[in-house]
């Protein structure tokens, strides 16, 4: 029972958060204002927006031809379309439960390809380490470009309180965990053991992996798309195409963030977007269609990837 509640919570909690952005963002405008975003997306230039609809194609391909090496490693071939497909889907399928496109990915795999679920999900946990790397560079790189900026930005939406609160939890909880883990007799703590390991054998994949290197070119190739992929997007409206290199980095930084919160970004993408261009004197109209008009174009596109994945897998792997 417990366990379902807490299911239902994971997906309802953020939808319910996604729609209250979005009404909150809506009242909050005039009708004049909200007139005043209709026109912007009227005359925005969607060239830009096709261009780097493009690029996270690229991206997505990239991510799903960089899982051959790993999986390679383990010995493991799967088809590469089998890959993208499954990429393709894991993303469509993390709109509706957050962090499920992962457990989706090895599934489809086991499925398709016959590689054990642990094997394949030990892979995308050691990919999702790498693209923490890239993030957190990202985000000590703003933190050196616009330290004043980001700080402000914090504890105007988080009081120093909230945050040292957050931060003594979560040191507790990590020692808590490791002390569990480490003594712990109970059965379910033994079985969770035995799954770990088993990940670590994927984890453990990238460093000792043949092709570790076009591994690490494709890691660099994905984390530019991700970055071009919205850079491209400032020139659709006049109000955002001036915007500073690092304004850029750090809008690229909390529009990413702001995917975690809700599913895919629904509320959060816009909401935060138009707050942080605010302060660079972006006005919030403009903010809030540029959050829209990015936000909107991927999650078409990986509903639309997503959804002719689910329909040809089962097409090209007949047999399986």
């Amino acid at each position: 029972m417990k366990a379902k509640i807490g299911k239902w919570l994971s997906i309802l909690l953020p939808i319910v958060l996604g729609l209250g952005l979005v009404l909150y963002t809506y009242f909050k405008f005039t009708p004049e204002q909200l007139e005043e975003i209709k026109i912007q997306f009227q005359n925005a230039n969607y060239i830009y927006i096709y261009i780097s609809l493009l690029i996270s194609a690229i991206s997505l391909w990239s991510r799903g031809y960089r899982w051959k090496y790993s999986l390679a490693h383990l010995g493991y071939t799967p088809k590469i379309s089998t890959n993208v497909m499954a990429v393709c889907i894991g993303y469509f399928v993390n709109m509706s439960v957050p962090r499920s496109g992962e457990v989706s990915r090895a599934l489809l795999l086991k499925k398709y390809e016959d590689v054990p679920f642990d094997k394949a999900f030990g892979t995308i946990i050691a990919e999702r380490i790498v693209d923490s790397i890239f993030l957190l560079s990202f985000i000590i790189l703003a933190f050196f470009l616009e330290f004043d900026v980001l700080q402000q930005f914090v504890l105007d939406k988080v009081s120093l309180q909230t945050l040292s609160l957050i931060g003594i939890l979560g040191i507790l909880g990590l020692i808590l965990s490791f002390y569990i883990l480490k003594y712990s007799k109970f059965r379910w703590v033994i079985l969770f053991k035995e799954k770990i390991a088993g990940l670590l054998d994927g984890v453990l994949s990238i460093w000792n992996m043949e092709n570790k290197w076009a591994f690490i070119v494709h890691s660099f190739l994905i984390w530019a798309c991700y970055f071009f992929m919205f850079y491209i997007t400032i020139f659709a409206l006049p109000e955002t195409s001036n915007l500073a290199l690092s304004t850029v980095i750090i809008a690229f930084i909390v529009g990413g963030l702001a995917i975690t919160l809700t599913n895919s970004g629904f509320g959060a993408y816009p909401f935060l977007m138009s707050e942080i261009l605010l302060l660079y004197q972006i006005p919030e109209t403009a903010g809030t269609a540029f959050g829209w008009m990015v936000w909107t174009s991927q999650t078409l596109m990986v509903v639309i990837l997503g959804t002719l994945s689910f329909l040809l897998l089962p097409i090209l792997n007949k047999n399986k």
